[in-house]
């Protein structure tokens, strides 16, 4: 039997409407359980009704019903403050070097910097202001953004992940939403079908999801590199003649101390720099009003957008060419929806249209304005166009401001890569949790050395802006194409939008960033290709370590043991039991492990408890501590043998383990009691009787059993699939955290038992 799952009996569960009902009875049609078991399905009860079985799935003991929180203005205008320091310094940064990107090789004319300036400032309006604050924003999962939130809601809505382990009871989590059907349900159908039928399809959705996660990663690369070595150029206001290796150097010392720093948990004291960047955006939005009056106030006709038309007109391939600096005026706008997690959707949508996006244009118009009458300055155009008297105290916010922007999107990148590993698509590493308050808040040493080698190396090998800028334009462009793409999907089967406005969110958005993108791809060769070389090395990684995690989830499904196994081996499995609570690690949600019989092949005894533990990763980001428990007894009462389904989101913190224990045995025994309550709501001697058995066996001692897997390729595979499998996976598996470690169990209390797993 596959590894689709029943819903068995739910403990004191409410449908909360007929459509949810219905919805559970349609999957459990698809997934052919009835056909499987070849027994009715039992009905839902708001009492326990005992049904042992291997193959039906853990219960939830206890439950919590849905909440809905409403922040009051108060708080939503607190968190657009706080959101000005986390989300926007990247993006507050880009004046820095979007003029000198976009006039790289040549002395632009007073046409062609009005062209510029329009361009500038309707693609800030068309991608950041209208497609992310009043679109993308909205297709977070429960308040989550990014790439890796998309595909997780995806996963939700139809069965498309590459481990088929969903279960009927996910869709009772508080977290766990769908959307109510409309007229377009027939449409969405369609869709969903289309992607759970379609091996290919899962396989290019994945890879899309891997491929945003690879560009956000170079993003956080880049990011550090062009702002804080754009920031530090200004130091050759002291001397004219200093040379781009000094300006390089003082930025790598900047860049080391940044990463140095990381371990101390900065993502919460970045709270504490909004302050310091309204400063920065007060400054460049003044500073810009300054040189539009000073200079040159014609710079406005740029509002009209025929002077587009105009400039493409004049010379279309330089016009074209020029893109891909204009495209870095929108660095950082990933940042909005990649750090949603840490506020909500109304406060984002405060502070950048009430603040940053006004400010950003008004720094665009004062550079303008001045170029217009100095355009030899283009090169240099952000530092130039400060007036003498504010240079210095400028400079010294403009360091500090690059040195934010970098650090929200290092972050982010420690964020996303623990989303990527809970999802099974990144080896094990190290992630500490560095605030109680925010669970997304974390850092990770390994990553954090990684980011700052790839940092320092770029900026010393580069030294100059330009170079770095056409890499950078690639990494935000192909994240921006990721997000359409997800977007459309998403539009099409979960808010079953209609298909004219579907039409034209692909006709407003999606051609305009393909055509950013092919300029940026021009400069491929002058840095643009970093990017992709940083993606296709994560993206091998993280692809060879996908596979065969679903591999092997796969072997373990086919290598399962048979009900009928467990019975022949009798009350004390055939060998002794041995007081103590035996918990054995597993990946399936149901039947016996093949591990199983490995254990007792060579212990000479096991536990008088045994409890299979499956911790498993949903597709939604948090799960609430009391929906975090499925439980279920394998086998009759004296077998003494139960089931728990681990659950958690993406971005929850996984519990030490004393705790988890604590918490195990505390919802096992409210399973005890619940199992054993009579329809009177009295209960009867044998709950006591079993619960104290299981409170003098957890006394006696717990020990984890785990299997020490080695993963090899089939005798039949060819040769690639042998380099992926017992070469590239294995040095990846030895050189990362080991499962016992990721799973935070002591040595003194482990006991492991080798097994060989051929996929």
């Amino acid at each position: 039997m596959g590894e689709e799952v029943v819903e068995g009996v739910v403990l004191n569960i409410e449908m909360v409407n007929d459509e949810k009902e219905n919805a559970i009875r349609d999957r459990e049609r698809e997934e052919g359980v009835e056909e499987e078991m070849g027994k009715e399905q039992q009905p839902i009860r708001t009492h326990l009704n005992r049904i042992d079985s291997l193959d039906k799935e853990a219960n939830r003991v206890s439950g919590m019903p849905t909440t809905s929180k409403v922040l009051s203005v108060a708080v939503v205008m607190q968190l657009a403050f706080q959101s000005i320091g986390v989300v926007y310094g990247d993006i507050g940064t880009s004046p820095l070097y979007v003029f000198a990107s976009t006039f790289a090789d040549r002395v632009p004319s007073n046409d062609d910097i009005v062209g510029a300036l329009s361009v500038i400032i309707y693609s800030l309006t068309l991608f950041p202001l209208i497609k992310y604050v009043f679109i993308v924003l909205w297709a977070n999962d429960n308040g989550d953004g990014g790439t890796f939130a998309m595909y997780s809601l995806i996963c939700r809505h139809s069965k498309v992940s590459a481990i088929p382990n969903q279960q009927a009871e996910e869709m009772e989590l508080s977290a766990y939403k769908l959307k109510i059907p409309n007229k377009h349900l027939k449409r969405a159908e369609k869709i969903k079908q289309a992607l759970e039928k379609s091996n290919w399809a899962k396989t290019g959705l994945l890879s899309l999801a891997l491929l945003g996660t690879c560009m956000v990663i170079g993003d956080g690369i880049l990011t550090p590199c062009i702002s804080v070595l754009s920031a530090v150029d200004g130091v050759r206001k002291i001397d004219a003649g200093l040379s781009k290796d000094v300006v390089a150097m003082i930025s790598v010392a900047i860049l080391v101390a940044l990463f140095a720093i990381q371990r101390f948990g900065t993502d919460k004291v970045g709270y504490t720099f909004a302050p310091l960047i309204l400063i920065w955006y007060l400054f460049i939005g003044t500073i810009g009003i300054f040189n539009f009056i000073q200079h040159d106030s014609t710079v406005l006709k740029a509002f009209n957008p025929i002077y587009i038309i105009s400039y493409f007109r004049r010379d279309p391939k330089e016009a074209w060419i020029s893109l891909g600096g204009v495209v870095l005026c929108m660095t950082g706008t990933e940042a909005m929806f990649a750090d949603l997690g840490h506020f909500s959707v109304r406060s984002i949508q405060i502070a950048f249209a009430g603040l940053i996006y006004p400010c950003l244009i008004c720094a665009y118009v004062g550079q303008a304005a001045y170029l217009s009458n100095v355009p030899t300055d283009v090169s240099d155009a952000f530092y130039k166009s400060t007036p003498e008297c504010v240079y210095w105290p400028m400079f010294a916010v403009a360091v500090l401001a690059s040195i934010i922007a970098s650090q929200a999107m290092i972050s982010a990148t420690f964020a996303i890569v623990k989303q990527s590993m809970a999802l099974g698509c990144f080896p094990r590493v190290r992630v500490i949790h560095t605030s109680h308050k925010h669970e997304g808040q974390v850092y990770i040493p390994e990553i954090n050395f990684l980011l700052m080698f790839a940092c320092v190396m770029v900026t010393a090998s580069f030294k100059e802006t330009t170079n770095i800028g056409n890499a950078y334009g690639i990494a935000v462009v192909a994240v921006m194409i990721v997000t359409s793409s997800l977007l459309i999907l998403i539009m099409l089967m979960i808010w079953q939008t209609s298909l004219i406005l579907v039409a034209l969110f692909v006709l407003m958005f999606l051609s305009f960033e393909l055509l950013y993108f092919s300029s940026v791809l021009y400069k491929f060769s002058k840095g643009g290709y970093l990017p992709l070389s940083f993606a296709a090395v994560l993206f091998f990684v993280m692809y060879v370590w996908h596979y065969v995690q679903s591999r092997r989830h796969a072997f373990e499904v086919e290598q399962k043991m048979s009900t009928q196994y467990l019975h022949s081996l009798g009350s004390n499995l055939g060998i002794s039991r041995v007081p103590g609570v035996g918990l054995l690690y597993t990946e399936l949600t149901q039947g016996i492990p093949a591990i199983f019989p490995h254990f007792l092949t060579n212990l000479p005894a096991i536990h008088s408890v045994l409890i299979f533990v499956s911790v498993k990763y949903l597709p939604v980001n948090k799960v609430q501590a009391d929906e975090r428990f499925l439980l279920r007894r394998v086998g009759p009462r004296d077998y003494k043998m139960y089931r728990s389904i681990v659950r958690y989101g993406y971005r929850d913190r996984r519990v030490g383990n004393e705790e988890f224990e604590h918490l195990l045995m505390e919802h096992l025994k409210s399973f005890i009691r619940m199992e054993n309550c009579k329809e009177d709501g009295t209960g009867n001697g044998e709950a006591e009787e079993e619960t104290r058995f299981l409170e003098s066996s957890w006394t006696s001692g717990v020990v984890y059993l785990l299997g020490h897997s080695e993963v090899k390729a089939s005798e039949d595979s060819g040769m690639l699939k042998r380099v992926v499998v017992d070469y590239v996976y294995d040095f990846l598996r030895r050189n990362f955290r080991q499962g016992f470690v990721d799973l935070q169990i002591p040595n003194k209390n482990l006991l492991q038992v080798g097994m060989n797993y051929y996929i």
